[in-house]
């Protein structure tokens, strides 16, 4: 049995070192988040860590739930 890696692209991502447009796609790799371009090969790895403190960034809390 082979370890497929579920692989998707970003819609509208500009790659930052060839400027290509539509040619960077995300994938898990042992529970580590990778962008790669297929044009120019670029690569860009972030943590689990580093992931979860990109989305706490652009989130809003309105209460928190403490039940009792």
């Amino acid at each position: 049995m082979t370890n497929r890696k579920r692989k998707r692209f970003v819609a509208g991502a500009i790659c930052p070192k060839c400027k290509a447009l539509d040619t960077i796609m995300l994938y898990f790799e042992n529970n580590v988040e990778k962008l790669q371009c297929v044009q120019c090969d670029y690569q860009e790895v972030q943590t689990e860590k580093q992931v979860d403190s990109a989305k706490r960034q652009n989130e809003s809390v309105i209460g928190v739930f403490k039940p009792e």
